[in-house]
């Protein structure tokens, strides 16, 4: 019996498809819509951690208003060049919003924020008067 090798052929428009597709080939995309975040509270205040790497400061915007807090995101990707004649431009825009209710604990004058190492932090300090409460008492 003689096997028979089958050579597979392909066009070149299918080459590169199959080149410019390699991310969502791979499960990855180049916008989402919803990066994680890690909430976490002390006596003093909140720090909130949201995963965003590969992106710029400038480009974040945090919003505190009437005890909605909103972290959001906006970069286009535009790349002109008069040299090359575009046969296919799949670039687009990377964006995100998240929002959170902020009760009327936090002190809005004195929220500190900084992105480094692709993580936007954010420091959310309780009112004094707020800090001064007592807790829960547990039950033994």
């Amino acid at each position: 019996m003689t096997t028979i090798a089958k050579r597979n052929y392909r066009s070149l428009d299918n080459l590169f498809d199959e080149f410019f597709s390699l991310p969502s080939v791979l499960g990855r995309d180049n916008t989402w819509n919803v990066p994680p975040v890690n909430i976490h509270e002390n006596k003093d205040g909140f720090h909130l951690e949201l995963v965003a790497p590969g992106l710029k400061k400038d480009d974040f915007k945090v919003n505190l208003d009437k005890g909605l807090l909103t972290i959001s995101y906006e970069k286009k990707t535009e790349n002109e060049n008069s040299d090359y004649k575009t046969h296919r431009r799949e670039f687009s825009i990377t964006s995100f919003k998240r929002s959170f209710n902020v009760d009327d604990v936090v002190n809005s004058e004195n929220i500190q924020a900084k992105y480094e190492d692709g993580v936007l932090k954010l420091y959310l300090p309780k009112k004094e008067e707020v800090k001064a409460l007592p807790k829960e008492i547990s039950i033994q």
